[in-house]
């Protein structure tokens, strides 16, 4: 008898081992990666925007002073 219940506690030993669980996404989560994403896109979009932006401005104030051209010299 003293067999059978070390038998028995070395099963239910075994229904105690912790496995891991397969758990759906968490929306927080899912939220702040999102945001953190757009986020970091949005800023290099606006950085991009930025230098055309400066090269623009760079072109039009050459061009006022009289420094390019865009008339073709024959």
């Amino acid at each position: 008898m003293h067999l059978a219940s070390d038998l028995n506690s070395k099963q239910m030993a075994g229904g105690r081992v912790a496995h891991a669980t397969l758990k759906g996404p968490s929306v927080v989560k899912e939220i702040f990666i999102g945001l953190t994403l757009g986020l970091i896109a949005g800023g290099m979009w606006k950085m991009h925007h930025w230098n055309e932006q400066r090269k623009t401005r760079s072109f039009y104030d050459m061009l006022d002073k009289g420094q390019i051209s865009v008339v073709v010299e024959e």
